[in-house]
């Protein structure tokens, strides 16, 4: 990562990629108010609203991943109870 010395600030060059971005009216108008408050740049917040955005999005993903497949294990396993219930019936009666 290259490094560029403003005003003796050290600010990390990071490869970005420019993107044309259409907003709904009042979003943009919110956006504003807040970045303004918060004396933030436009660019900086929305790359951050979209990362943190992107942060839930995979663990919701990974969530409904790991409750889709407790489902299935845990049919499995009532399975293979059943199974086992059978041997043993089956062993009992001999």
């Amino acid at each position: 990562m290259k490094i560029l010395s403003i005003h003796q600030k050290y600010i990390p060059l990071i490869p970005m990629k420019s993107l044309s971005l259409k907003l709904d009216d009042e979003v943009f108008k919110e956006t504003e108010r807040i970045i303004e408050k918060l004396n933030y740049a436009r660019n900086r917040y929305i790359n951050e609203a979209l990362e943190l955005y992107n942060k839930y999005n995979s663990r919701k993903m990974i969530k409904d991943q790991l409750r889709k497949e407790s489902t299935l294990t845990f049919k499995e396993s009532v399975h293979l109870m059943e199974e086992f219930e059978k041997i043993v019936l089956d062993n009992e009666a001999i």
